[in-house]
């Protein structure tokens, strides 16, 4: 059962805004994660969460959003998604992120969010009340073989369910994108599921993807990571030991080849490799605005 707490603050301020889909604030309705993705960074020790597959929910996170909006001077892109899923399994019950994307739409901010679950569909009354200044949405895609996304995301929406999420959304006129990271070193590391992957990007309309052809591994994450592939995918643990140590980041050992495959398929559709942002898309309107006149 998940634990409910009662949050002192709820929004913080990015201090690079650019790094991540231009987001100016960030926020998280939960704490852990119900998906149990066996590769996740926040296992880390310094996120300093003790168990991140314990879900913490922070019951009074709508109250908390509303006030914290109500004092803003100054807007800017409020995003969710980066630590912990706002559509994580029990988010079904709560609502706690529909009700703090109300709050977003109320005081006139642009969003982004970041997720691994179609529970998003849900909520596109209100994300598309937001879209009236500006939304956008990344699901994460890292195989479209979902025998394996049930493996590496076990408690995650099927791929195939995800990417029609993408399809519904960019039909709206969401801005849509696919966060195709963490790619798995010796698992998801095949120029077959890059290419599968962009094809159906471009098949759902999407037309950003953000990749990362690797990994990261370190601490706490490293041991969960390893005792899973010791279970799923017994030889393959020792390829991780051999091939990066104790390293921090680990890139896939065919990356050039990887790379530029999904550069080539990218250009041929129009997909851009690039984070879209609120900015970029405020600029590209002025730019046309003055080419117009």
């Amino acid at each position: 059962m998940p634990k409910e707490i009662d949050a002192k603050m709820l929004l913080s301020t990015s201090k690079n805004p650019s790094s991540w889909f231009g987001t100016n604030y960030t926020f998280n309705t939960y704490r852990g994660c119900e998906h149990h993705c066996i590769y996740c960074d926040s296992r880390s020790l310094c996120y300093r969460i003790d168990n991140f597959d314990e879900l913490i929910v922070k019951r009074n996170a709508v109250e908390l959003l509303n006030k914290e909006l109500k004092n803003k001077r100054k807007k800017g892109v409020i995003g969710t998604g980066a630590m912990s899923d706002p559509y994580t399994r029990s988010e079904k019950h709560y609502q706690l992120t529909r009700g703090c994307l109300e709050a977003i739409a109320q005081y006139r901010f642009p969003i982004h969010i970041t997720t691994k679950s179609n529970l998003i569909l849900r909520d596109i009354d209100i994300l598309q009340e937001i879209n009236k200044i500006y939304a956008s949405v990344a699901i994460t895609i890292t195989t479209t073989d979902d025998k394996l996304a049930k493996i590496v995301e076990p408690g995650a929406s099927s791929s195939t369910d995800r990417l029609k999420a993408l399809g519904i959304l960019s039909e709206l006129g969401i801005h849509t994108s696919i966060t195709m990271m963490p790619i798995l070193p010796f698992l998801e590391d095949t120029e077959e599921n890059i290419l599968d992957i962009v094809n159906k990007a471009n098949y759902y309309g999407v037309k950003n993807i953000v990749p990362w052809l690797g990994m990261s591994l370190r601490d706490r994450q490293r041991d969960y990571y390893y005792k899973k592939l010791d279970k799923h995918f017994p030889g393959i643990r020792e390829k991780y030991e051999k091939s990066y140590g104790d390293i921090y980041s680990c890139s896939t050992k065919n990356m050039k080849k990887l790379s530029y495959a999904l550069s080539n398929a990218c250009s041929k559709y129009g997909i851009s490799l690039k984070m879209p942002t609120y900015q970029s898309e405020v600029t590209a309107v002025q730019l046309s605005f003055f080419n117009n006149k």
